[in-house]
C-alpha cells in the first residue's frame, strides 16, 4: 500500500533527524546575523551539549497513523545505546495495525540500528555543517529562537527554527518542515522535537511528525522517551518493567486494516 509506504518513509526520516547533541562551536565560528562576539547565543548553543550523551537505556513509546487516524498503532520498546556506540531495542508490548507495527514503527528502530551502525548520525546533528544559523530578537520571554537554515536539500534536515533558553543557550525545542520531502506522494512534513537536561544530560524526550499525504490526507508519527539509566547512572522515576497497554479497543477497532 502506498500510504504505508509514505508514512514509513516518514516515521524514518523523523527519527533521523533526531539527534541527540550538537557538535561543540570552534574558536573561530562566526555567529550566522548575531555578530562574531564571543557570547553571541549562538555560539553558547553551540557549545553547550557538554556532557556528551554516551550510553542510556530509555523506554519509548512509538505510535503511527494515517488516513486521517482511523488506521493506526502503538508498540512499547526498551531501547539501549552501549557506549561502543551500538543501538538495540526490545519491543515490549504492542496493539493495533500489525501492518503498521511492522513496516513503520519496528522499521523506524531499525532504521536508527542501521544508522548509528554506519556511524550516519552526524548527517542531521544541529552543526554549521549541515545548518546556517540565525538570532532572532525576542526581548521579554524565557526562550530564544534561533532561525534553522539547512544548508542542503536532505530528508534529514529541518527548515525551521530552535529555541533555546535564554542566559544558558540549552536546547529545548526544534521544530519546522523538512528540507526535502520523502517522496512524491508527500506534499509536506512537519517536525517537533522536544529536548530537557535528564541527569544532567541534555536528550529527546518527544519527537512528532504530521505529513500531508496525497489521497490519504494526514498521517502522524511521534515517539516519546522515559529513561532508565543515561551515561551509566540510573534516573530517578524511571519507568516500570510492566507494559500498560491502551484501554481495551482504542488502538485495535482503529488499526484494522484493508488486506
Amino acid at each position: 500500500m502506498k500510504m504505508i509506504a509514505v508514512l514509513t518513509l516518514v516515521s524514518l526520516a523523523g527519527v533521523g533527524s533526531l539527534v541527540e547533541q550538537a557538535a561543540q562551536a570552534s574558536p573561530n565560528d562566526g555567529a550566522s546575523g548575531a555578530g562574531r562576539g564571543a557570547d553571541t547565543v549562538i555560539e553558547r548553543f553551540l557549545g553547550s551539549a557538554s556532557p556528551e550523551l554516551t550510553s542510556y537505556a530509555a523506554r519509548r513509546r512509538l505510535t503511527a497513523s494515517t488516513r486521517g487516524g482511523r488506521m493506526r498503532a502503538q508498540l512499547d520498546a526498551w531501547t539501549y545505546l552501549e557506549p561502543d556506540g551500538r543501538f538495540r531495542f526490545e519491543v515490549v508490548c504492542a496493539d493495533g495495525s500489525s501492518m503498521i507495527r511492522k513496516r513503520v514503527l519496528v522499521a523506524a528502530l531499525e532504521a536508527e540500528q542501521e544508522s548509528r551502525s554506519r556511524g550516519e548520525m552526524a548527517q542531521a546533528a544541529l552543526t554549521r555543517d549541515n545548518y546556517d544559523f540565525m538570532a532572532v530578537t525576542t526581548p521579554g520571554t524565557d526562550l530564544e529562537p534561533l532561525r534553522l537554515l539547512p544548508r542542503r536539500k536532505s530528508r534529514m534536515l529541518v527548515d525551521g527554527s530552535i529555541y533555546v533558553r535564554r542566559g544558558t543557550a540549552d536546547l529545548v525545542l526544534v521544530e519546522g518542515r523538512l528540507s526535502r520531502t520523502p517522496s512524491w506522494w508527500t506534499r509536506r512534513v512537519d517536525i517537533v522535537r522536544r529536548y530537557a537536561r535528564v541527569a544532567g544530560v541534555r536528550v529527546p524526550i518527544e519527537m512528532t511528525s504530521t505529513a500531508d499525504v496525497r489521497v490519504v490526507g494526514a498521517s502522524t508519527f511521534s515517539m516519546t522517551y522515559d529513561y532508565h539509566a543515561i551515561n551509566g547512572v540510573t534516573v530517578a522515576d524511571a519507568p516500570s518493567a510492566g507494559c500498560e497497554l491502551p484501554a481495551a479497543g482504542s488502538l485495535t477497532m482503529a488499526g484494522t486494516e484493508s488486506r
